[in-house]
């Protein structure tokens, strides 16, 4: 049999001031060589066994064999041991590392408290073994030297004398164990509180101010022992009625008559323990004294109150855990919430009291939650809720979906797998009711929590923004399981796009019928907002189902007929979506835009925006240049053979005249197929030298003598030698007189482009040295710093890839200092042999650098 006695949690105090659970295990005593001395063991339970009817903490059983270490700490003589609620033992390892013990039965607190106790030489009956903070030596002798703390008669006349005891006493840690040790030896609260009903009578109010401070004073001793007095049945009401007396106040609270009059317990199952429901009664007492009744802390006493922070959390833990082993009371409330005779009232109270039970549960830690949800799932609570949401009580509604929350956060896949076979069976009962020609109404899950937040009321749409996020989080791939056999993944977007897609879409396209939003109101632009983004969110993250959905019910067109929205953020959130497919390069994407020509709504809100530089317009030019910088080939072809009129003017950015640059050197390329192996020739010869050819040339230029070399002759590397200048002419020679006659006949598209400074889809090699650009045709606003027409502005006349207007169309071979060789910018000397590949690569501000 497995000794329960030793059975514990370990508990560690995070940054938050909240205990995180670091595991089950066995605790037990001993001398440790490493550490050299007396240490407390914990060794870690097996995460399968049986469960123990253990109502405050779940354990399992343990195997020795592959049990792992917890905790190994040594008791430390200096370190201050808590025992708090009989079955806590706290303490501190380090300045803010505080630990707990949990056990799960008395007998074992105990005697693990005996051996702490023993190792310090302290007598077990003490509740704490130290002193929590180091006092100066003189300190400490003064205080050892008395034995004790006397305490003033409890009289009204010394009521005044008591509280200047217990704020004299709070500063030091010695003065406070000692107040605490004399206020639980005499039952001085219960006496303190009698004298708060004698001045309550007289309406002494002095005395009143002065039990005030008194209260509060025994708060900030942070003694476990104190509290449970304080927090008993018989005592909590007088402890929140002196706490009314705030001195700093004009008139005082009225916390009672809001305990006993305005909150009201409503015990919807009842509760057969009597223990748990006074637990329940305590905590939520204890938790409102917290929150409403004492003043919020300074920085000096938050830590004085940690103490009731750990007992309100673990009574969360036993009320949680004492329900949950109430199978009962578990099945009575599942029960009632489905059955369809419970009225609406009562069905109110029944799913409050749930979402209540979730909130409590989100204390508990990992382990302990997994058993939590998979006991309600168990009981059905998906079922439950489904009833709930068909329900037309907003407040009813409302506390489900927070439920619903919960359940999603915690585990997906359970919601997933719910929706999935609840299709299923309506699949089945759908085919067996055709046959009888009966139609099935009945509605998922999922669509239901769909059309709540289609159908959300409130003008700030809170609540459809959380079902949308839950809705996010269903589809989200990266939560979802996959295994050897089957993905969840497809399983579930297959269900999604089958059965759920058309609900979520269905007030998009009931309101993109016409050629402008047939509602624009805002609460209605908000929503669909909300719909854009959900379905930009499955454009990022889904593959082929969102494509066959968006190509095959052509979302894309009506998505962007709100691009004409009187809504600035709807348009965007349009063109978002819109941006999102494009940034997928998916050719079925590109020619489903391109055959239904989706950049239309697109221009159009662009040129609507006019010369106006607002997030619309730098949103549409990014997306345009987009398609520029990855040379998307289709797309650059579709817009400028069916847009390039409407957009060849703007010209304070660049990029609708690279866009042209881009589809002219594409059409360049298919009216002349050999220029790309040309091109390449001529960087072979003029760019690409292998390192062989390099090192013969320096060796070459280091074995020639200079009394060989005459002035003004050429160095030419041995490979180059071999090449006649004729040979290498003659294809460029050939190539310029077919390009004269092409320009001949666009003779005015040549024209718009020497006035704008757009290249010709031509093939130059060489610019004059001596070319200075003509900017005399433009205004001075043009001229301004980063404008298109000022110098250095990337793609404007004189920078790579554009051609002045006076610039020769021949190519031409020039001598500079005897060495010979094609001409591009006389000043480049360093990077010849990266301009080509640089002039299709770089960005437009790293072209900008090479003409300044």
């Amino acid at each position: 049999m497995t000794d329960t006695r030793r059975r514990v949690k370990v508990y560690t105090l995070n940054e938050d001031r909240q205990w995180d659970d670091r595991g089950t295990g066995h605790v037990s005593s001993g001398y440790v060589e490493r550490l050299k001395g007396m240490s407390l063991l914990v060794r870690a339970e097996s995460d399968e066994g049986v469960s123990s009817a253990f109502s405050l903490l779940q354990y399992h059983s343990m195997d020795t064999e592959k049990s792992s270490l917890l905790l190994e700490s040594k008791i430390n003589p200096n370190t201050a041991y808590q025992k708090q609620q009989d079955t806590l033992i706290v303490w501190s390892e380090a300045e803010n590392y505080d630990l707990a013990l949990s056990f799960q039965e008395k007998a074992g607190c105990d005697e693990i408290w005996e051996k702490i106790c023993q190792v310090q030489g302290k007598d077990p009956s003490v509740d704490i073994t130290q002193d929590l903070v180091d006092e100066s030596e003189e300190e400490r002798f003064d205080d050892m030297s008395s034995p004790g703390l006397e305490l003033p008669s409890c009289e009204l006349s010394r009521l005044e004398e008591i509280a200047e005891l217990v704020a004299s006493s709070l500063p030091s840690p010695l003065r406070r164990e000692k107040l605490a040790l004399a206020l639980e030896n005499e039952g001085y609260i219960k006496k303190l509180l009698e004298l708060f009903h004698v001045c309550e009578d007289l309406e002494n109010i002095e005395g009143l101010h002065h039990l005030y401070e008194i209260i509060k004073g025994i708060f900030l001793l942070n003694r476990t022992a104190l509290f449970e007095v304080m927090f008993s049945e018989e005592c909590i009401m007088d402890v929140i009625g002196c706490l009314e007396y705030d001195p700093a106040l004009s008139q005082p609270r009225k916390h009672r008559e809001f305990l006993t009059k305005t909150a009201k317990f409503k015990e919807v199952i009842p509760i057969s323990d009597p223990e748990l429901k006074q637990k329940i009664h305590q905590t939520y007492r204890v938790q409102y004294i917290q929150d409403m009744v004492l003043p919020t802390p300074s920085v000096f006493e938050e830590n004085m109150l940690s103490t009731l922070h750990s007992f309100i959390f673990f009574n969360k833990v036993e009320i949680v855990g004492m329900l949950q082993e109430d199978e009962k009371f578990l099945t009575d409330l599942f029960a009632q919430l489905t059955d369809e005779a419970t009225d609406e009232e009562k069905r109110q109270e029944l799913v409050n009291f749930l979402k209540e039970f979730c909130a409590f549960s989100q204390t508990l830690q990992p382990q302990n939650r997994d058993a939590f949800f998979k006991t309600l799932s168990n009981m059905g609570i998906l079922p439950a809720l489904e009833v709930i949401l068909g329900m037309d009580d907003t407040q009813v509604r409302s506390a489900a979906t927070d439920i619903f929350s919960y359940l999603v956060e915690y585990n997906p896949s359970m919601v997933r797998e719910f929706v999935m076979q609840e299709a299923q069976q309506n699949d089945d009962v759908s085919k067996k009711l055709t046959e009888q020609k009966i139609t099935n109404k009945d509605i998922l899950l999922i669509n239901l929590i769909i059309e709540h937040m289609i159908c959300d009321t409130d003008p700030e749409l809170g609540g459809a923004v959380q079902l949308m996020g839950l809705l996010r989080t269903l589809v989200d791939p990266e939560n979802m399981l996959a295994t050897a056999n089957k993905t969840e993944k497809t399983e579930f977007l297959g269900f999604f796009y089958k059965h759920c897609m058309h609900v979520l879409t269905a007030p998009l396209l009931a309101n993109t019928t016409e050629d402008k939003p047939s509602k624009d109101d805002f609460q209605t632009a908000q929503l669909l907002a909300l719909v854009l983004e959900l379905l930009t969110f499955c454009v990022e993250h889904h593959t082929y189902h969102i494509k066959n959905y968006i190509i095959n019910k052509d979302i894309l067109r009506r998505v962007l007929v709100l691009m004409a929205s009187k809504h600035a953020f709807l348009a965007l959130c349009a063109l978002r979506f819109k941006r999102k497919i494009i940034g997928l390069k998916d050719e079925f994407y590109n020619r489903y835009i391109m055959k239904s020509f989706l950049f239309e709504p697109v221009v159009k809100a662009f040129l609507n925006n006019g010369s106006r530089y607002n997030l619309m317009n730098s949103a549409i030019i990014e997306m345009f240049e987009f398609i520029r910088v990855e040379d998307i080939k289709s797309l650059t072809a579709h817009v400028i053979e069916n847009y390039w009129k409407a957009l060849e003017d703007v010209d304070y950015v660049q990029t609708f005249k690279g866009l042209k640059l881009r589809f002219e050197q594409q059409r360049e390329r298919q009216d002349n197929p050999k220029l790309d192996s040309m091109r390449s020739i001529l960087r072979n010869h003029r760019y690409r030298r292998d390192a062989r050819t390099l090192e013969d040339e320096e060796e070459m230029w280091f074995n020639t003598d200079e009394d060989d070399m005459e002035d003004g002759e050429a160095v030419v590397s041995p490979s180059d030698k071999t090449k006649n200048d004729d040979d290498i002419m003659d294809p460029i020679s050939k190539f310029m007189e077919r390009k004269k006659l092409k320009e001949s006949e666009e003779k005015e598209v040549l024209l718009k482009t020497n006035l704008s400074g757009r290249q010709s889809p031509s093939f130059k090699l060489s610019l004059s040295s001596g070319t200075k650009t003509n900017l005399t045709s433009q205004s001075p606003a043009t001229n301004l710093p980063g404008s298109p027409g000022s110098p250095g502005s990337p793609g404007s006349p004189g920078s790579p890839g554009s051609v002045p207007k006076n610039t020769s169309q021949t190519a031409a071979i020039t001598t500079k200092g005897g060495l010979v060789g094609l001409v591009d910018y006389p000043d480049d000397d360093e990077d010849d042999d990266e301009d080509e590949d640089k002039e299709d690569t770089l960005p437009l501000s790293k072209k900008a650098k090479f003409e300044s």
